[in-house]
C-alpha cells in the first residue's frame, strides 16, 4: 500500500491526474490474434473452432458483436489500437510497413510513465520501424518477453511459449505495481502446415458448415480453413493458460482483459481488403471487479480507436493530461459498468456508436511506384458502403507481381489456377482479384459476405447518398487528407522495409526479387486483362 501511495504522489507531481475513485488501478491484459475474422470463435456460434478461453472471457464479461478495425492490415490496425486515432489521422502509420511517427505515443508508453509495469510477448506493433526523435528504437507495446519456447503442435506455429513468457513478466513485476501486458500471438497468420487441422487437430472437412461463397467449396479450401482454425485454437490455448495463472496468483479480479484480432483471416478477399469479413472482428472483455451483469452481449458499434481511451480511463488517467494526441475514440467503460433492467443478454441501454468508419491507403507493394489502393467506407444500420478512389488499379496488387496484398495460400493458388485453366465462370477470381467499381453498397445484415453490390440500384439511391454524406462529413471533421483534397498525401511516405521499396520497378526491370509472403506460382507471367 505504501508503494502505491508513493506512485500516486509521483504521478501527481508530474502534472498528471489520477481519478481517486479508481484508486486501485487495474492490470491490463490485451490479447490480439493475428488475422482472425469475427465469427470464428465458439461464443459466436462457430462449431469448428474451439475457443474456451475467448468463450470464458465473453461469459464472465461481455461479448461484442459489432467491433471493427478502421484498417484491415496488421501495422495500421495496431497503430489505431495503440493511439486511439483513425488510420487517416496517423500520417505514415496509415500505411503498411511504415516508419511510425515519433510524435504519436502509444497507450503502453504512457502507462509506463505512470507507474505501470509494461511488457509484451509475440507480435507487437508490426511490421515497420518505430524510433523516437533521437533515433532510438521504441517499444510501443513494452519490453519484449520472448525467451521461453516450447514445442508447437505444427512446424508452422511459433515456438514462442506466450503464456510462459507472461509468467516471466509477472515474476519481474515490482511489488504492488499495476501492470499492462500485450499478448500478440503470431497465429493464425500464415503460413500453415497443410492438412494439420485434420491430422493434428482431429477435425473433419465436414465440420465446416459453410465455405464463404467467394471461394470454391472443395477439399483444398476446407483443409485450408481447418488449418486456420487450428492456429486460432493455439492462440486461445495460451489465453486459457494466462487466465489460469492470474487466478492462481489472485490477480484476475482486478485485471481488465481484452481479447480481439487485428484484421480478418488471411484468405482472398478478406485480409487487406475492406469488407465485412475484413474489418469486422472478434471482441470480448472481462474485468470481474468492475463489469456489471457479466454475460451480456453488446451490439453497439465499437471501433478499435476506442481501446486506448478505455484503457486510459480504467487506469484513472485523463486523456488530455497526457502526451496522447487528440482522439475520436470513446471509452467503453460506460458499457462495462451499465446495468440494464432486462435480461443479462440485452444490449446496452445507451448507444456507444451507431456507425463506424474505415479505410486504407497503401498496404503491401506490387504496383507501379509502390502505389496503394485507397478506400474509405462506413457501416451503419445494416449497410456497408465503400468508396474506391483509384479504380484503374488492382485492389489486391498487380497480377505480374503475385497479387501481393493477398497472402499466399492453397485457396489463393486454387483460385488463380482455375482462372488460368479457363474462363472465370464462377467469378471467384473476379471477386478476389479483379478491378472494382467506384462505389459498393451491401446490406450486410442479410449479405454478410458482400456478394450483392447494390450501389447502382435506384431502389437504394437514398441509402447510398445518406451513407456517403455521413462518411465524408466524418472524414472532413477528422481532417483526412484525402477528404480534404490531398489525394497524394499517403503515397509520398517511404516503406520502412528498404529491401521491398520499389519492388514493382525492380521486378519489371528483370531483377530477381523474392516475395516471401506469396507463393511463386501466384505470379502471372505478365500483365493481364481484367476479365
Amino acid at each position: 500500500m505504501f508503494l502505491r501511495v508513493l506512485l500516486l504522489c509521483a504521478t501527481a507531481l508530474n502534472g498528471y491526474s489520477i481519478n481517486a475513485a479508481d484508486y486501485d488501478r487495474p492490470n491490463i491484459l490485451f490479447c490480439i490474434s493475428d488475422d482472425q475474422s469475427w465469427m470464428h470463435a465458439g461464443a459466436y456460434g462457430c462449431s469448428w473452432v474451439n475457443t474456451p478461453g475467448f468463450d470464458r472471457v465473453a461469459k464472465d464479461g461481455l461479448l461484442f458483436t459489432n467491433a471493427y478495425t478502421p484498417n484491415a492490415k496488421c501495422a495500421p490496425s495496431r497503430a489505431c489500437i495503440l493511439t486511439g486515432r483513425n488510420t487517416w489521422q496517423l500520417e505514415e502509420a496509415c500505411n503498411h510497413w511504415p516508419f511510425f511517427p515519433a510524435r504519436f505515443s502509444s497507450y503502453v508508453e504512457i502507462l509506463a510513465e505512470h507507474g505501470y509495469h509494461v511488457g509484451s510477448t509475440g507480435k507487437g506493433w508490426a511490421p515497420g520501424i518505430a524510433k523516437d526523435k533521437e533515433g532510438k528504437l521504441r517499444q510501443l507495446t513494452g519490453r519484449k518477453y520472448n525467451s521461453r519456447t516450447h514445442q508447437p503442435p505444427t512446424k508452422a506455429i511459433s515456438r514462442n511459449d506466450y503464456a510462459g513468457n507472461f509468467d516471466m513478466f509477472l515474476n519481474d513485476n515490482p511489488q504492488e505495481s499495476p501492470w499492462c501486458f500485450w499478448y500478440g500471438s503470431t497465429e493464425p497468420h500464415r503460413g500453415y502446415e497443410f492438412g494439420t487441422g485434420v491430422s493434428v487437430g482431429g477435425k473433419s472437412l465436414d465440420d465446416i458448415d459453410q465455405v464463404p461463397p467467394f471461394w470454391p467449396d472443395n477439399d483444398t479450401t476446407r483443409n485450408d480453413m481447418l488449418d486456420y482454425a487450428l492456429e486460432i485454437e493455439h492462440f486461445d490455448h495460451h489465453l486459457v493458460r494466462m487466465l489460469t495463472a492470474l487466478e492462481e496468483r489472485g490477480e484476475l479480479q482486478n485485471t481488465l482483459v481484452i481479447v480481439t484480432a487485428d484484421n480478418g483471416m488471411p484468405f482472398p478477399r478478406v485480409k487487406g481488403q475492406e469488407y465485412e469479413m475484413s474489418n469486422h472482428l472478434p471482441l470480448a472483455m472481462m474485468w470481474p471487479q468492475r463489469i456489471a451483469r457479466p454475460g451480456r452481449t453488446i451490439s453497439d458499434f465499437v471501433s478499435f480507436i476506442d481501446y486506448a481511451p478505455t484503457i486510459m480511463e480504467a487506469a484513472g488517467l485523463n486523456w488530455d493530461d497526457t502526451r496522447m494526441a487528440t482522439t475520436p475514440g470513446r471509452s467503453l467503460l460506460p458499457l462495462l459498468k451499465s446495468e440494464p433492467d432486462d435480461s443479462p443478454a440485452a444490449a446496452s441501454p445507451q448507444s456507444h456508436r451507431d456507425f463506424v468508419v474505415f479505410g486504407k491507403e497503401r498496404h503491401d507493394i506490387g504496383r507501379p511506384h509502390d502505389q496503394g489502393y485507397p478506400i474509405r467506407g462506413i457501416v451503419r444500420d445494416g449497410w456497408l458502403y465503400v468508396k474506391n478512389y483509384e479504380t484503374s488499379r488492382w485492389p489486391a496488387g498487380n497480377p505480374e507481381t503475385g497479387y501481393l496484398n493477398c497472402d499466399g495460400s492453397p485457396t489463393k493458388t486454387a483460385i488463380l489456377n482455375a482462372r488460368r485453366g479457363g474462363p472465370d465462370t464462377a467469378g471467384y477470381w473476379k471477386m478476389s482479384f479483379g478491378k472494382r467499381p467506384a462505389e459498393e453498397l451491401y446490406f450486410v445484415k442479410d449479405d454478410p459476405y458482400c456478394m450483392r453490390n447494390l450501389a447502382d440500384s435506384p431502389m437504394f439511391a437514398m441509402e447510398k447518398e445518406d451513407l456517403n454524406r455521413q462518411l465524408l462529413a466524418t472524414l472532413t471533421e477528422e481532417k483526412d487528407p484525402r477528404a480534404l483534397g490531398n489525394a497524394g498525401y499517403f503515397e509520398k511516405f517511404p516503406y520502412a522495409d528498404k529491401k521491398g521499396n520499389g519492388f514493382y520497378e525492380k521486378f519489371t526491370a528483370g531483377q530477381k526479387v523474392k516475395a516471401g509472403w506469396v507463393n511463386e506460382t501466384d505470379f502471372e507471367p505478365g500483365p493481364i486483362a481484367d476479365d
